[in-house]
């Protein structure tokens, strides 16, 4: 059969949407992946040839503004156009949005033509799109049972949040330390503010540094407008360190970690909690509903991570609190394994057999 999965404005739909895509595509059946029209969209799907991949128009609804209406209806109608064109040569069985605005036209295109649909929550609040697209769909797919509660009309099954099959293939930590040109007798401190990066954590990891000479290597992945600064930054400190904008082979980065400095974001929580790796989460304050701080709590409650509000996180502080954690192996051992209890291994297989099951 054929699906189309709509993907795309962050890496945390993108990359679950992948990992699923992986799974229909190992079982036979082919894959239409639907992106936004932003550059990370296009960077990470770069050489993705196993799949068909199409840009869908359309923006997020900034605000309630009589102009910010006009433009989200107009750009709304056209992907409707774009999708029903791309439905009537793909012919799908069953359509899958992973969040945000991309999900919009593909749905509604779905649902006119009575094809099963699903969306995939990963955070535990529901962004905008979702929640307006759960009255319609077949079923709601959950990353966290906490998500439950904000769809009380919809069918709901928890799946947990997929990670792509890149992630999982098996690698060494000395592997891993080696693809950095990374010493086996440091600990390794990985920082990351989701696949656009966080100018909030960059700049109080850098207030940090002189605190945490001697005692980490780091890999930092800074986001595109704060790469240079912060090689500059580690640098000065003289603190070896592995800066990018972006790092394709996230795996090598998970299994050198020893501890990880980083946003809250429903993937990162995935992909740090499938690889154990124990974290100070600092939520991005200006997200929607407040939802990484809601996602942060989860993993704090349960001993996996310890809740950081960027407000507290001053460079003192933050080079204190993972100091704190380095020096506490039986208290990182504790937390990697929570950690790993948070995470279902097999999520993209089990959002593949839901969308199966109502398939003819």
């Amino acid at each position: 059969m054929k699906f189309v999965i709509a993907a795309g404005g962050t890496g945390g739909h993108l990359f679950p949407g992948l990992a699923v895509g992986e799974v229909l595509r190992a079982r036979g059946h082919e894959v239409m992946l639907l992106i936004s029209e932003k550059e990370i969209d296009a960077l990470a799907t770069k050489g993705r040839t196993e799949f068909r991949i199409e840009k869908v128009v359309g923006e997020g609804l900034q605000s309630k503004s009589p102009l910010a209406l006009l433009r989200f209806w107009l750009k709304l109608q056209a992907a409707k156009r774009q999708c029903a064109r791309l439905y009537n040569d793909w012919k799908p069985a069953a359509i899958l949005g992973m969040g945000g605005f991309t999900c919009f036209a593909p749905i509604v295109t779905g649902r006119k033509r009575k094809l099963p649909t699903f969306v995939h929550e990963s955070n535990a609040i529901p962004g905008r799109a979702n929640r307006w697209n759960a009255k319609y769909v077949t079923r709601v797919l959950l990353g966290f049972e906490d998500c439950r509660q904000h769809f009380p009309k919809a069918q709901c099954e928890v799946v947990g949040t997929p990670v792509r099959g890149a992630l999982r293939q098996p690698i060494t930590r000395e592997q891993a330390l080696a693809a950095f040109g990374f010493s086996s007798e440091l600990k390794t401190l990985l920082v990351m503010g989701g696949s656009q990066g966080a100018s909030g954590i960059n700049k109080r990891v850098a207030e940090a540094l002189p605190k945490l000479k001697g005692r980490v290597q780091v890999i930092h992945l800074t986001g595109k407008g704060d790469e240079e600064s912060m090689k500059q930054a580690y640098a000065a400190a003289d603190i070896p360190a592995h800066v990018a904008a972006f790092h394709h082979s996230m795996q090598e980065a998970y299994a050198a970690a020893d501890v990880s400095v980083a946003r809250s974001g429903a993937a990162s929580l995935t992909e740090l909690s499938y690889f154990g790796v124990p974290a100070l989460l600092i939520p991005y304050p200006f997200a929607a509903d407040d939802h990484q701080t809601a996602n942060a709590r989860i993993f704090d409650r349960a001993g996996a991570g310890v809740l950081v509000k960027e407000s507290d996180a001053t460079g003192d502080i933050l080079a204190g609190k993972i100091l704190e954690l380095l020096d506490s192996p039986e208290r990182l051992a504790a937390m990697a394994q929570k950690a790993r209890a948070l995470a279902p291994g097999d999520s993209a297989e089990r959002v593949a057999d839901t969308i199966l099951r109502f398939c003819p």
